[in-house]
């Protein structure tokens, strides 16, 4: 049913328009009924709970950050199914991210280009969201994205992730420095040890007893991640989230005038996965056994779940999935996952 819906209608709709008429209806789900219902029915099996970053999961499969950027849906992607959900990316300062048109859907690929810039309301508009959700008995477990401001200077970084810390670090069940993201320029350039090492020092320090995890591009050096995974033992982070989107357009089989066209930003989907895996190994090679590795990137399947699982994720994260699957998809994600125990 909903591969016809999207193929009708959504399709045809603006992406960024389609994605907001989504999260409409994801809100809403708490207050109309649906959402508990959807709780009651859904598929519950003690094997699919994780214990990770002193939390308990029910299930391996979360939201990636990037879907609800200012904390305004976790209840009701709850209820859809995820065992996480992982907002943002959260700035200290608001901003309106960049100019539209700026997420494309490549369906041939079943992927998609996005070059937001982080759009969101800042952390102190989020932190009362997300404290009144940690305080509901039944939800998710709460991730925090966030990342620097567009308006702040890379040299002036590290008091700008502080002040997202201390607003945020207390109100999250696990905090992610994203220093990843191709949209925002000379972000990725925080992943050079001698920048990062400081920064997740510092962010580490504030967070006080929240667990802290880095985000890391799939376009680094295999040399690069495994030194950024040892750079997170020595400093004593919670864990690693691999990986990010990519700059890549490599292997896509969309029409190469549309990708010209479409222009800068970064690919998540399908054409992912084969590197987010490899990344995986690596960084899984350089950490021990007890830090927490989450695994996102063209992740799509229960199959995809435990693949990841078989080599080394602690916990695995969607979401461009989510657009070609629909609103029933970490429920189904948690069926197939259930399958291959059997």
């Amino acid at each position: 049913m909903y591969r016809t819906l999207f193929r009708v209608v959504l399709a045809r709709l603006d992406p960024e328009f389609a994605h907001h008429l989504a999260f409409v209806v994801i809100r809403a789900l708490p207050f109309v009924g649906l959402g508990a219902l959807l709780s009651r029915t859904g598929s519950r099996d003690a094997r699919l709970r994780v214990q990770a970053l002193g939390l308990e999961f029910d299930t391996p499969f979360g939201l990636a950050a990037g879907f609800d950027k200012d904390a305004r849906g976790i209840r009701g992607l709850g209820q859809l199914g995820f065992g996480h959900v992982e907002v943002g990316t959260l700035t200290a300062h608001a901003q309106p991210g960049n100019t539209k048109p700026r997420l494309f859907r490549l369906i041939p690929d079943r992927a998609v280009i996005n070059r937001m810039g982080f759009n969101n309301g800042g952390a102190a508009a989020a932190a009362p969201r997300l404290e009144r959700e940690r305080r509901r008995r039944r939800r998710p477990v709460i991730g925090v994205n966030i990342g620097k401001s567009r308006i702040v200077e890379v040299e002036n970084a590290t008091a700008d992730y502080l002040e997202s810390t201390r607003i945020l670090a207390s109100r999250a069940d696990y905090l992610v420095v994203n220093v990843s993201s191709p949209n925002t320029p000379g972000l990725r350039g925080l992943q050079e040890l001698d920048q990062l090492a400081p920064l997740l020092t510092e962010v580490r320090a504030a967070a006080g007893e929240t667990p802290v995890l880095v985000k890391i591009a799939p376009d680094v050096t295999d040399e690069q991640a495994r030194r950024i995974a040892e750079l997170s033992v020595e400093l004593d982070l919670a864990g690693v989230i691999a990986t990010n989107t990519t700059l890549s357009r490599d292997g896509l089989v969309t029409d190469q005038a549309r990708i010209t066209e479409i222009g800068a930003g970064g690919l998540s989907g399908a054409p992912l996965a084969a590197r987010s895996l490899e990344v995986l190994r690596i960084v899984r090679a350089a950490l021990p056994a007890d830090r927490c590795l989450i695994s996102v990137g063209g992740v799509e399947t229960g199959r995809d779940v435990r693949e990841r699982l078989d080599a080394g994720a602690t916990l695995v994260q969607g979401y461009t999935g989510f657009l070609y699957r629909g609103p029933l998809w970490a429920r189904q994600i948690t069926r197939e996952l259930i399958a291959t125990f059997d």
